[in-house]
């Protein structure tokens, strides 16, 4: 009896622990999703900005989509603050343990 090479295994639950280092470069991290908050709450900012100065000039009459610009801007800075805090507070605590 003439046995084959022998091949990898394609069941998923293999295939699930072994992604290469290239795979896993791609995944986005911690950091990634840190950076886009704040490109997202910037952007937030900049609308609200800009329609307020639209509705001071009368560029824009539409005082509901101001208030809700600036309500949504105002609810995405504050989570990131608060997110921001929670960093800073989990920081500090590993500052505190013993080694």
């Amino acid at each position: 009896m003439i046995l084959g090479p022998l091949r990898p295994s394609t069941t998923p639950a293999l295939q699930m622990f072994s992604t290469s280092k290239a795979q896993a470069d791609k995944r986005p991290g911690f950091a990634d999703h840190l950076k886009a908050s704040f490109e997202n709450t910037n952007n937030m900012q900049f609308q609200a900005k800009t329609a307020m100065e639209d509705l001071s000039t009368g560029r824009n009459g539409n005082i509901h989509e101001t208030l809700l610009s600036m309500s949504k801007a105002e609810t995405s800075f504050k989570m990131l603050m608060q997110v921001r805090n929670k960093i800073l507070n989990a920081y500090q605590e590993v500052q505190r343990m013993q080694m």
